[in-house]
């Protein structure tokens, strides 16, 4: 079974590269790729990503994700808060060390938790550094995804 964020990041990648025009258009195309969701599951993840229904010329109305409709209204939103409060972010097995300006780590911490990744159990923040530890069996790959969910460009800040 996929886990949650991987399943809402292909929902990401489904709904921003093609056009959907229903949940249950969706959930067949998730399902080609592996995922298997019920239809209230997908409703729940749609609410979450914020996903908005537009309409369209061709399919009467289609599925957008917000980060796809700002991009053209509001270009450079990567480096707001609170990306813009982390330097480096580097992991060693199930713990991650989060580089942070001085005085974010608080404030970032706060974020994450707030946001509640299934994969972070939790973090301690100090003044420049938070330390995350990752649930049992997530891989690196796994929270930092999780992560861009709500802090996009964390990637490009990874070691």
């Amino acid at each position: 079974m996929k886990i949650k964020a991987q399943r809402l990041l292909a929902i990401k990648q489904i709904i921003s590269s093609r056009k959907v025009s229903s949940q249950e258009e969706l959930v067949v195309m998730l399902e080609a790729e592996g995922y298997k969701i019920t239809q209230a599951t997908l409703s729940r993840d749609l609410k979450y990503l914020k996903v908005a229904k537009v309409p369209d010329a061709e399919t009467g109305y289609k599925y957008i994700v917000p980060e796809t409709a700002q991009k053209n209204d509001e270009p450079a939103k990567h480096e707001e808060f609170p990306v813009s409060g982390v330097e480096s972010i580097e992991f060693s097995g199930h713990l991650a060390i989060m580089k942070t300006r001085p005085g974010f780590a608080n404030g970032i911490a706060s974020v994450i938790d707030s946001h509640g990744p299934y994969e972070i159990l939790g973090t301690i923040a100090g003044d420049d550094t938070i330390l995350l530890i990752s649930r049992e069996g997530v891989s690196k790959s796994d929270v930092i995804n999780a992560l861009s969910l709500f802090m996009p460009g964390l990637k490009e800040k990874t070691l």
